[in-house]
């Protein structure tokens, strides 16, 4: 998965693409220079071995007996004269269909030995070039010229200079060398400059990503942030959708609480018109409308809520304090329960910790817990806030305890469903932990019942955390 991932990975293509074309090009190119490079060096030679075949031909000559003579004072390189220097000349005898020859003349520094020349048949005045081996074995560069003399018109020759090529091979070699490290030393330049090209050309891609990041984790609301004028358009439709999508959210929660204040207010002229009846004269009736107004609310109250968790779970920006709502909470609960002396102890979390997810549906859920708990607590509700470690994405714990009668193992499993009370003589419509557990379940959390240690019920809830802003003072639980 990781090789797919990295193939897949637009900074892998345009390297991998970079890379292969810089070896080549440079590759194409070493090979180029050494071959011009070779092709100059030896133009060079031979033009200097066509200058000394030039000025042995000017210097050949007949003796008085009629033999050929090149004299060697006449001649200028220093190195005719020592023995195996490199640098050799040659002329021989030609028969009359010039299938064979013969030795007559040849330069001191090839001291006993002659040149291998092959028995080619040379023009008049022309130049051939031969490669071949010469004293001590090391390879000549032979240049060989035909020419005939006037006072023996009939009589032909041959002329042939050689030299010793080591001195061009290793020149060759050493640019070669000097030029393979310079191409690698310019070839490890032009990939970090690759590199360097394609960490600016990608970085709008990065800061995108952190900016997605920001807006998944609740720190901001838009993509934020400068990017190129290729990447803008993008940003801006995609914070454009975004815009759309929360006014089509707060649409459809203003129309459905309008639909639910419409019909809350038909159900409770017919609540108190049957509340009045009951009253004053009884009748089965009455008692029927009351009991279907109170469905009716419960249905109301349950499918409201689904609706607006529904529409709202897991919108991109999303970002709740947990203190100031719990601290809130608490102080209702203890005005509410003020008469009992119920008491509400908070463990806070060392760092202030944020949901992600609406205000209204972390009080919906955190009011049903403590109402719930302090209903059935004797005389303490604790509440334990605290952020799960070592999870991604990160996640938060609120645990309520009180110390009341507790639930049986065998209730634990009914007491979540939708209208069950396990006591109707407290107050309530048994729709208070169905609702949480049901907008647990929308954000992806959970909710676990367990008897406390003190007999009463400790109620857990699991809930997606997001990560508090860099400019935030921060507020404690």
């Amino acid at each position: 998965m990781s090789i797919w991932r990295r193939a897949t990975s637009l900074r892998f293509r345009l390297l991998a693409v970079t890379l292969v074309a810089l070896a080549l090009a440079l590759l194409l190119a070493g090979v180029l220079l050494s071959g011009l490079f070779r092709d100059h060096v030896m133009r060079q030679f031979e033009a200097t071995l066509t200058q000394q075949l030039d000025q042995l031909t000017a210097r050949l000559e007949l003796d008085a007996t009629g033999q050929p003579l090149i004299d060697p004072r006449s001649l200028s390189d220093p190195r005719w004269q020592k023995p195996y220097s490199g640098l050799y000349w040659q002329l021989d005898r030609l028969s009359a269909d010039g299938s064979s020859r013969a030795d007559v003349l040849r330069s001191r520094s090839l001291w006993d030995t002659s040149l291998s020349l092959l028995a080619d048949e040379l023009a008049d005045g022309a130049v051939h070039v031969h490669r071949g081996r010469g004293p001590l074995d090391v390879p000549l560069l032979l240049l060989e010229r035909k020419v005939r003399i006037a006072e023996q018109p009939d009589a032909r020759w041959r002329i042939v200079v050689a030299a010793d090529m080591r001195e061009i091979t290793g020149a060759v070699d050493s640019f070669n060398g000097v030029m393979a490290a310079s191409l690698a030393v310019l070839l490890v330049l032009l990939v970090l400059a690759a590199l360097a090209q394609v960490a600016v050309g990608l970085s709008p891609l990065h800061a995108m990503q952190r900016a997605l990041a920001d807006l998944h984790e609740g720190r901001t609301q838009r993509l934020q942030g400068r990017f190129p004028t290729e990447v803008q358009p993008l940003i801006d439709d995609f914070n454009d959708v975004l815009d759309r999508n929360t006014e089509v959210v707060t649409r459809a929660r203003t129309q459905a609480g309008n639909l639910a204040h419409a019909l809350k207010t038909p159900l409770s002229v017919l609540d108190q018109a049957a509340a009045s009846t009951l009253a004053a004269q009884g009748g089965e009736l009455a008692r029927l409308v009351k009991e279907q107004v109170e469905l009716a609310r419960r249905h109301i109250d349950w499918h409201l809520a689904r609706a607006r968790v529904a529409a709202t779970q897991r919108l991109p920006g999303q970002r709740t304090a947990l203190g100031p709502v719990l601290a809130g909470l608490v102080r209702v609960m203890e005005r509410v329960y003020a008469e009992r002396g119920i008491s509400i102890t908070v463990q806070a979390a060392g760092a202030p910790l944020f949901f992600a997810g609406e205000e209204q549906d972390l009080q919906e859920m955190l009011g049903n817990l403590l109402d719930n708990a302090c209903k059935w607590a004797r005389s303490t509700v604790t509440v334990a806030v605290e952020a799960v470690a070592g999870v991604l994405p990160p996640e938060l714990q609120v645990h309520v305890e009180d110390d009341g009668p507790g639930i049986g193992a065998g209730a634990l499993a009914s007491v979540g469903a939708r209208g069950v009370r396990l006591d109707e003589s407290v107050p309530g419509t048994g729709l208070g932990l169905a609702i949480v557990q049901d907008l647990v379940g929308l954000y992806g959390g959970e909710l676990s019942l367990q008897p406390a240690a003190g007999g009463g019920l400790r109620a857990s809830l699991r809930l997606p955390a997001a990560l508090a802003p860099e400019a935030a003072a921060g507020v404690k639980v």
